[in-house]
């Protein structure tokens, strides 16, 4: 079964193939340029360089959120294009769960954080128990004070992977139960999307067609966020 993971929710653009156990072609990229530019040209480039042809994609993996509003809906409408014409099955998964996944090998308490803006994170826990992947806690939204001091009052100890590290590193470094993972997995990647959309689509679960599949909106865009307080001010205005 060949999977093909796409991932747009946060700053970079990362999308693969994976067949099975094994991974044909990762791409990754971490650049100015919109996810606008760089998406198709990106699954294009793969497809060729992996000597296959949309028509052997058997699945998509997409993630869902949170994260950027228009990197998802960049992600989603490509993944429901392609669904539509093969007629191919969609897998959610969120952002929080595939960055865990980075950490596979870890013992700690896997602690994902992406900026939430207004000094506030996207987070969840998650744990490898025995070889299997378990959520603790599910996505919310925190300030990163609340975060740092929820973590440092906890007896376990905890690894914090994700794009937010870079943002808060001189508060995360203060908390002596929680290290900080390294350059290489605190990307998401979409490799690890797909290793997250393997496991959900053996037990058929968050397994969607292009009609069904939406995205993760934790909480209102910042544009809706302006156009209410503006629609507040005229009417306080009358």
């Amino acid at each position: 079964m060949k999977i093909l993971g796409i991932d747009t929710a946060t700053h970079s653009t990362s999308v693969c193939i994976v067949e099975d156990d094994k991974l044909i072609c990762e791409y990754t990229v971490n650049t100015k340029k919109t996810h606008s530019q760089k998406l198709m040209v990106m699954i294009e480039s793969m497809i060729k360089e992996s000597d296959l042809n949309i028509k052997d994609i058997d699945a998509i993996a997409i993630c869902i959120g949170p994260g950027s509003f228009t990197g998802l809906r960049i992600s989603m409408a490509t993944a429901k294009a392609i669904s539509q014409v093969r007629n191919l099955p969609i897998i959610s998964v969120d952002s929080l769960e595939s960055l865990a996944f980075n950490m596979n090998l870890c013992e700690r308490v896997i602690c994902p954080i992406l900026d939430a803006q207004r000094n506030q994170v996207y987070t969840g826990k998650y744990r490898f128990e025995n070889g299997e992947f378990k959520t603790l806690e599910d996505v919310k939204v925190v300030t990163i004070d609340e975060l740092v001091d929820e973590l440092s009052k906890s007896n376990e100890e905890f690894i914090i992977v994700g794009e937010a590290t870079n943002l808060y590193k001189e508060k995360l470094d203060e908390v002596k139960n929680c290290y900080i993972a390294s350059v290489s997995n605190n990307v998401s990647k979409a490799s690890s999307l797909c290793a997250v959309a393997g496991i959900k689509f053996k037990k058929d679960v968050d397994v969607h067609n292009c009609y069904t599949i939406n995205p993760m909106y934790i909480r209102k865009s910042q544009a809706e966020v302006q156009y209410e307080e503006k629609m507040k001010r005229l009417e306080n205005d009358k």
